[in-house]
């Protein structure tokens, strides 16, 4: 299933996209697209009812907003570095283990919503990333277990970054991380059945129109499954947490001087194989 939620932000209502690329109405259904419907396989088990019967409403989708396909969102976890391509491009060496750090859950907004260049921001960078969304609790996954079995589906999120304040400004990368709207995420949660193998999903992005990333999630160096497993042994992942599992070569960080750090003005595309296409501009703060 693909879902979405639609409307103003912070009034955002629940909605799915069908087979056939028709907008339906899932208010009527279910309360939100958060963790708690995630985790709930009966509520699940009447959206996916109520969809093949064809009883949700329509929705116009004209001049209608895409928000965040979810809501609620406790905790993002973010791998670094999780590229063999774009490891090589920034001259960094190829981690031993996940580099773990955090966005906060703030910093989302809708995948076409408006993003802020920081005050005083000179290296505003893009990275298109694939976003695991959390449907079952997970607690030390153990070797022998599957931990996609607690993925409840993916999205495309763009994790924005300041690449001044992550590295030149001192302490942790958290302050080039969580700018304000530095998560645009979305258009769709689309669950983890209809992706299949998430290790062969191409991503791209495009920086006014010109096309800056174009890789694969084969090239992650720590896969989807070992990174849910990895992060369970060092902290609880709950329904509707997410993490951002990294981006592929093409940031500005890695290209020639002067690198193309993003403006005030400039609209950045991006899109994942099946998991839809998100659109910004950018604005001075």
């Amino acid at each position: 299933m693909k879902l979405l939620r639609v409307g103003t932000a912070g009034a955002e209502r629940p909605a799915l996209l069908d087979a056939e690329g028709t907008l339906r109405d899932l208010s009527g259904v279910v309360d939100d697209i958060d963790g708690a419907l995630l985790a709930d396989d009966a509520a699940l088990g009447r959206v996916r009812a109520a969809a093949e019967a064809g009883e949700l409403p329509v929705l116009d989708a004209t001049g209608l907003r895409i928000g965040p396909p979810l809501g609620r969102i406790g905790k993002i976890v973010c791998i670094g570095l999780n590229y063999h391509d774009h490891a090589r491009e920034t001259g960094a060496e190829p981690p031993a283990e996940p580099v773990v750090f955090f966005k906060a859950a703030d910093t989302v907004v809708g995948p076409n919503d408006t993003v802020l260049v920081p005050r005083g921001s000179v290296k505003t960078d893009w990275e298109v990333e694939l976003a695991v969304v959390i449907g079952r609790t997970a607690r030390y996954v153990a070797d022998e277990e599957d931990p996609l079995a607690y993925v409840a589906g993916y999205a495309v999120a763009h994790d924005v970054s300041e690449r001044e304040f992550q590295i030149e400004r001192g302490g942790t990368w958290d302050k080039g991380k969580n700018c304000e709207t530095f998560n645009p995420l979305g258009p769709w949660l689309v669950t983890a059945d209809e992706v299949g193998d998430p290790q062969e999903l191409s991503l791209k992005l495009w920086v006014n129109g010109e096309l800056k990333q174009d890789g694969t999630t084969a090239e992650q160096i720590f896969p989807v499954a070992e990174v849910v497993r990895y992060v369970s042994q060092f902290m609880v992942l709950y329904p509707g947490d997410v993490i951002n599992t990294g981006t592929p070569a093409g940031v500005a960080l890695g290209a020639p001087e002067p690198k193309p750090f993003l403006q005030g003005g400039d609209v950045v595309e991006l899109e994942i194989a099946g998991l839809g296409k998100q659109r910004q501009e950018f604005k001075d703060a």
